[in-house]
């Protein structure tokens, strides 16, 4: 391929004769000939593309907004200097800082160089072809050659409230050890200790007492080995943006804080994702590869801009998961999709099963609805909106609790934690 130079010397050969305009007229094709012989004798002396190696190295997962590296190794196999150029085809939506470099490698020698990438998006993302063009002598031509080098990374979805679970759970940061246990809870006999003032009465062991001359209480401990169920709403209403990140994206966060959560408390763990169908379910689990088996079944989820299939996803939820179990369904409240479609559906798991329905609220409806000074029409008819969308999502929010669905209905930022504490809580109070 000709090279910026070429153009150049072109260039420089045609716009002097073109100004002096010669009477001998065969000045010019002999001056374009001898720029050819240059480009022809500089092309075969251009080493051959195909005698350099290219590596591509990068961590196999990153989670969506994590910084990463890339980096490439070039392995020089022929027996001189090479001078090349390399560019490999990037998404787009990796934000790689660059995708191509320009370097002279050394004879039977290798040169590496990398870029950072930052993905904006959750997903599998193959790597294919690399495009290499070394130099002549003269610079005039280069020779290409393309190369696959096969690869993917997968971006995992954002955890931002992975510290604040650490907090949840108790665990000291330098040793990570688990210490998640509420004295006088739960309904399993975790031990006896002396009677300390505040205890409850009905929990001295009368027996013991007697025994040790002094009063001794007994210590419960919340039950392990219950089963806590995740249902991803991936449809239609969860496609929709709360400050600036997609609803179904907040839901994950709070899926996984769950995960985590119950996990270490010693609770299986399930999942179930669905949209106008059920895309998958993980069997219920509080293996330490559950994590990792709840990452790998969300992060390749796109919302389905169609209804969600609530009572197909229910009754095969409660098929599926027979056990009594805690199932958290994560859903946005919109009045008539709630009305239509998911509390007809959710008998199928109220009848036998504990449900939590948990969304993320948008605090701007909630600060039109609040706004007194108005500079116009348009911003008074904003405010009714949101005073209207306000009082249809406490509406809704009354139906699901009449029928003994929980609620929690959360800021940004807050559905992990706040869902994971009404876990702590019911689990506590013994309702699972």
């Amino acid at each position: 391929m000709p090279t910026g130079w070429a153009a150049a010397l072109i260039a420089l050969v045609v716009v002097p004769l073109a100004i002096v305009r010669p009477t001998s007229w065969w000045i010019l094709p002999i001056a374009l000939a001898g720029v050819l012989v240059l480009m022809v004798f500089d092309f075969f002396a251009a080493p051959n593309p195909t005698g350099i190696d290219v590596e591509r190295e990068f961590p196999p997962s990153l989670t969506l907004g994590e910084q990463g590296e890339l980096r490439w190794l070039v392995k020089n196999r022929h027996s001189r200097d090479v001078r090349i150029s390399v560019a490999d085809a990037l998404w787009p939506s990796l934000q790689a800082s660059r995708r191509s470099s320009r370097f002279t490698v050394a004879e039977n020698r290798q040169h590496r160089f990398g870029a950072d990438i930052e993905p904006q998006r959750r997903g599998r993302f193959p790597f294919g072809s690399i495009t290499m063009r070394t130099m002549g002598p003269f610079r005039l031509v280069s020779r290409q050659h393309t190369r696959v080098v096969r690869g993917t990374l997968a971006v995992l979805p954002a955890y931002p409230s992975r510290e604040m679970m650490r907090t949840r759970m108790r665990i000291p940061l330098e040793t990570g050890i688990r210490s998640v246990r509420t004295r006088g809870t739960g309904t399993d006999f975790d031990q006896l200790r002396e009677y300390q003032p505040g205890d409850d009465i009905r929990r001295v062991d009368w027996a013991a007492t007697a025994r040790q001359q002094k009063a001794i209480v007994r210590d419960y401990r919340a039950e392990r080995n219950q089963h806590v169920v995740a249902l991803l709403d991936n449809g239609r209403v969860m496609a929709g943006t709360v400050g600036d990140v997609p609803r179904v994206e907040h839901a994950m966060d709070a899926v996984l804080g769950l995960t985590q959560v119950a996990s270490k408390v010693g609770d299986n763990v399930g999942l179930v994702t669905f949209d106008n169908q059920v895309r998958g379910i993980v069997p219920a689990s509080n293996s330490k590869a559950q994590f990792a088996r709840v990452t790998e079944a969300m992060y390749l989820l796109d919302p389905q801009y169609d209804e969600s299939a609530y009572r197909t996803a229910f009754t095969t939820a409660a098929s599926r998961f027979r056990r009594r179990s805690l199932f958290v369904v994560f859903t946005d409240l919109v009045e008539s999709v709630v009305a239509d479609s998911l509390l007809p559906a959710v008998s199928a798991l109220t009848r036998t099963h504990l449900v939590v329905v948990a969304a993320v609220r948008d605090p701007d409806v909630a600060d039109w609805a609040t706004t007194t000074r108005h500079q116009g029409v348009d911003e008074s008819y904003r405010s009714a909106a949101a005073v209207a969308s306000l009082n249809a999502r406490e509406r809704t929010i009354a139906a699901l609790s009449a029928v003994g669905v929980i609620v929690v209905d959360a800021r940004p930022g807050e559905l992990a934690t706040d869902v994971v504490d009404q876990y702590l809580e019911l689990k506590a109070k013994g309702r699972l």
